[in-house]
This record gives structure tokens, sequence and C-alpha cells, in this order.
């Protein structure tokens, strides 16, 4: 298999990315000047030392050769500490913070829970989200919000986060709400490619 082959079929495997568009992704960099080249595969290969896992929210961020651990969201003073959302992955993320409307903490399942392969559930951080959540109702956690697509296969993934949570509420006194963002959002939309608008109405209309 040729270099051109070897990475077409890289890009196969990217999310939502058929033959045809890896074939045009791989063309396109022939294209380039041999100094952008150079720099993608340079930005590529740094990408895993100079990008690390929240280890509260677990979303990406830049470490600029710092040693933290936690991300800007998890450290801010300015965060509501009292609201936690759960989002399958990092993209849904930067659609809410483009919005302006959320001021909580965040916590990335890393996927979701395909309706007709619930056995997926396994590879997602569940068992992260548990210890998360159980570890801030005593410091005032009152509500988690399930920011899923409206399509069969969020709504499976909401029914699994509640899995979870649920049972935890069984021995505690403390009030907390899990609330759904929906509302506002069309059937079948993903959060993802929402626009600002439509993910404030979510947010003010979660129930």
């Amino acid at each position: 298999m040729s270099n051109l082959d070897k990475l077409i079929s890289h890009f196969e495997k990217f999310p939502g990315i058929g033959g045809r568009q890896a074939k045009r992704f791989a063309f396109h960099i022939l294209t380039l000047p041999q100094s952008t080249t150079n720099e993608l595969a340079e930005l590529i290969g740094n990408l895993k030392s100079t990008v690390v896992e929240c280890a509260s929210c677990h979303r990406f961020f830049s470490s600029n050769g710092g040693d933290s651990t936690l991300c800007s969201i998890c450290t801010s003073d300015n965060r509501d500490q009292h609201k936690l959302m759960v989002v399958a992955a990092d993209s849904d993320i930067t659609a809410i913070e483009r919005s302006g409307v959320y001021d909580g903490l965040y916590f990335v399942l890393g996927g979701t829970v395909p309706l007709l392969h619930s056995e997926d559930s396994k590879k997602l951080r569940g068992g992260a989200l548990k210890s998360t959540v159980e570890a801030r109702i005593p410091g005032g956690l009152n509500e988690v919000i399930l920011g899923f697509a409206v399509n069969p296969d969020g709504e499976n993934t909401a029914r699994f986060v509640e899995s979870i949570i649920l049972p935890l509420l069984v021995n505690t006194h403390e009030p907390l709400t899990i609330s759904h963002l929906g509302r506002g959002l069309s059937t079948g939309s993903e959060l993802e490619y929402a626009d600002p608008e439509t993910i404030k109405n979510a947010l003010r209309n979660r129930g």
C-alpha cells in the first residue's frame, strides 16, 4: 500500500468522513507547499504532548508548557459550582460556551450509547461520572444537566446517565435535580451544530 493510500485510509477512520472525502483531504495535501505540509506534520506530531485531558471534566485543553491537570473552566472562580452539565464530546462544550448563557461546570462522557448497541456504554466514563457527582453533592451540587442530542441515541445516553446518578440520591438528603437539555432543539439535531440562539433557548427552557 502506497503512502497516499495509507493516508486516505487514516482519513476514512475520522468521524463522519467517507471514502470520497478522505481522498479529497489527501489530494488537497498534495497541492500544498512543502512548508505547509511540514508544519501540518509537526502539529500532528506534537499534539499529544501539548494537549492534555482535564482531570476533572475530561475535556482536552492546551497545556501551554505548564503542568496543570485542570482546564481553565474547572479552575475559574466565575463558574457556578452547583451546576454540572454532562455532554458527549468536547465539541459540545465549544457550542455551549459560544451561546454565553451557561456558567456552570462540565463533564465529558466520551461518546453516546447507541440505541442498538448498548454495550458501547462500557467505553464511556460512567465510573468517573459517578465519582464526580458523589464528590460534588456534599459541596452543594444541586443540578445535573443532560446535554445530549435530541435523537434516539441521545435519549438512550440520557437514560444511561440517569441510571448512574439516581442511585446516588437514595441515601442523601441533599437536593439534586436532573434536567434535560432539549426544549428549543429540534428533533434529530446535534448539539455541536446548533446555533447559539437555539442553545440559549434549550438551556433556559430545560426541564
